[in-house]
This record gives C-alpha cells, structure tokens and sequence, in this order.
C-alpha cells in the first residue's frame, strides 16, 4: 500500500512575548515535516523581540519561515490566526500556539487524516481515546475546560455535534473551504469561529486526531478572567448575534444593580436612593464591559471615547430617570418588592437601550470627501430597522 502523498501547508504560529519558544519549535516543526512542501508562518502581536526572533531563526531554517508583525492587537489570537489565513501560501493550513503545548510531531498525522479525505477541518482533540489534558495543569482549568466544551456544545448542537474539543487551538482548515470575510474573531476560541460563523455557506466537515496537550515550558499562560469574560461575550454574540452580548453584559448589570439595591435596602437605605446608587455603578460599569466586549471592533470608526462615554451614560440617566418612577409607581400600586419592580423595568428598557448604543453611540463618524460631509440619504426609521437586522436576527446557527 503506498503512502499518502501530503498537501503542501502553510503552518500558522500567533505569538505574543514567545521569544524563547521561536528557536524549538521551528525545529520541530521542520523535522516533523521534513520532505514535504510547507512553511511557517508566525503573526505575532509581541513586544518582547519575538518577531526578531523570528526572523533570526528563519535564515538558517530547513523550511521557509515568515513573520507578519501588527502593531494593532485587534482580535486578540484569533484575528491574528485570520491574519495568517489571509497571507498563507497554502490553501492548507495548520493553526498551532506558540507556547509548545502543542506537539508539532502531530502535523503528519493531521495532514495524513485530511489527505484521506471527508474531512474540511481535522482537529487535535485532547477528549478522545489517545489524547491527554495534563498539559492544563491544576483540576481546577480541567473542569473549566470541560464545563466551557459542554456549554459550547449546547449551544450549537447541529455544527458541534461531531467535535469532542471544539476550542482546541491546534487544527487544521482547508481555506478554501471557508468564508474568511465572515469570520469576526474575538480571543482564543478561532475555531469556534470557523465551525460557527467560517462554514455559512455550506456545512464544513470535521475529523478528530488525539493529541497530548503539553505543559508551558517558557512565558505565562495567557488565559485570565478578561480572558474568559470576552469567551463569554463573544460565545453570545455567535449564538444570538451582537444583541446577545449585550444582553449578556446587561444581565450582569441588572444582577449588580439588584444586588446593591438589596444590601441597600437591607442596611436602611430608602428604596429610591439605593436604586439611584444602583444605577450609577451598573450604568459605568456596563460601558466599560460594551467597550471591551461588544462593540470592540466599532470602536475605531466610532466618535472619541469621552463623547462615546458622554452619550452612553446621559442616555443611561436619562433612561434610569424615568424609569425609577416608574419602578416606584408600579411599587406603590401594584404592591410588589421593589427588587421584582427594579428587574421588570430593566427587562423593559433593554431594547432602548441596545437601540441607542448600535445606532448612535457606535455609528461610524460620517466620512468626509473633500472635506465635505457625505449625505445621509436613509430616515431614522430605515436605520432602525437595519440595525435590528444586522445586529439582533444574526444569529450564529439557525
């Protein structure tokens, strides 16, 4: 029986401050693929040298090795792995971190199970029979692991189904098969992503080789609470588009607001005033979480932050104005707690609320051409519907 002839590959590597990792790890990615058509290829968001590394490791390299460094982290890992998807040289592509927790002596095996055949994307899962998860350490990122897989799965039961570990980071995609202008990365989980958001078009098939996921040797774990709060966010956003996100932010704000207005309420404070106090810290902190979260990429096209921060918390206080009367209206007529009253006027001011965030506080500055501003031909009305289109009826699985 002869041997399966490998497609030619282009190896993606995201770095951030992995300088001491550059020098082992193209070895033993040019050893695992020596005699086959590949190059590596690393995007590095470091400020650490990683990218002179790089460079200096790759004169003397067995394989072709390329750096692409950006002065803007947009995207964090998974923009920097769509980055890489659009400049590799082949349409096969293998995604792999930086950090050697990934065995580069599994890159024959994936190019193997994927020249067989059936497969759009193969997986190097920790969760099947062969693969091992030491390498994450303490018990307690084990549960996390597992727990974030099975909520995941859930989630998109019809595209997931077949994936034991589809937040992997080491996998390979064929790039022909997906559609890259879709993708809208955000952090670690790219192949979420890709399964979700990348296969729109047509159903993209799966395979699973076992790997043993090994432990950091140099530099420190990038996972931390932002980290998994942007997983959180950008999990939302793909299930119910932009409008779950928001959603997901706001339903923290409305536990803290709750939650201040009972420790309130229960040291003495009058029901109105700790519902004002409630209000002002959901209100600032719920900027902060949008900025960070769900309207990151908007960001650039959008006015100045102290003018975004200006028109999110006057809507906010105008918004928390006539709501809390109307809290206290619906308290002292309806005979219900006012914490009950407090969740049903959140509830009801939601949608307000989202409204005026995508529509004016995030709407693109008007571009200017020739110094003159551009019209804006649509009404109001067709914006708002428009943006209830785009934002809140995309969601990441039908």
């Amino acid at each position: 029986m002869s041997a399966i002839a490998l497609p030619p590959v282009t190896v993606i590597v995201p770095t951030f401050n992995e300088r001491d990792n550059v020098a082992e790890l193209v070895t033993r990615i040019s050893a695992a693929l020596a005699g086959a058509t590949a190059e590596i290829l690393f995007v590095d968001d470091s400020a650490d040298g990683t990218i002179d590394e790089v460079a200096r490791v790759g004169a003397s390299a067995d394989l072709p090795v390329r750096g692409v460094h950006r002065e803007r982290n947009t995207g964090g890992l998974g923009g920097a792995v769509a980055v890489g998807l659009a400049q590799a040289a082949h349409d096969v592509c293998i995604v792999m971190d930086g950090d050697l927790q990934h065995p580069p002596e599994l890159l024959p095996a994936m190019l193997a199970r994927y020249a067989e055949g059936g497969a759009d994307i193969v997986a190097a899962s920790r969760y099947i029979g062969g693969g091992d998860s030491a390498g994450l350490g303490t018990t307690v990122r084990y549960a996390v692991s597992k727990a974030s897989t099975v909520v995941t799965k859930a989630m998109f039961l019809r595209r997931l189904w077949r994936s034991t570990d589809p937040m992997t980071g080491f996998f390979l995609v064929d790039r022909s098969r997906i559609d890259l202008a879709e993708l809208r990365p955000q952090g670690f989980k790219i192949l979420l992503e890709i399964l979700v958001r990348g296969g729109e078009r047509r159903e993209l098939r799966i395979a699973e080789v076992p790997m043993e996921f090994g432990a950091r040797r140099h530099g420190d774990s990038k996972a931390s609470l932002r980290q998994g709060a942007t997983f959180l966010a950008h999990l939302a956003r793909l299930r119910f588009g932009r409008m779950g996100g928001f959603a997901l932010i706001g339903g923290v704000g409305a536990i803290a607001n709750i939650g201040i207005m009972w420790a309130l309420t229960h040291l003495g404070v009058d029901y109105v005033l700790a519902a004002i106090v409630g209000a002002a810290a959901t209100i600032i902190g719920n900027f902060v979480l949008q900025e960070l979260f769900v309207f990151r990429d908007e960001r650039a096209d959008a006015r100045r932050l102290w003018v975004r921060f200006a028109a999110s918390v006057s809507f906010n206080a105008v918004e928390a104005a006539l709501r809390i009367p109307v809290m206290a209206l619906i308290v002292e007529t309806w005979h219900i707690s006012s914490v009950i009253a407090t969740a049903i006027s959140l509830v009801v001011a939601f949608f307000a609320r989202f409204l005026f965030h995508a529509l004016v506080v995030y709407a693109p500055r008007r571009r200017r051409t020739d110094d003159v501003d551009e019209p804006l031909t649509d009404t109001a009305a067709l914006r708002v519907i428009r943006a209830i289109d785009a934002e809140a009826m995309r969601p990441g699985e039908l």
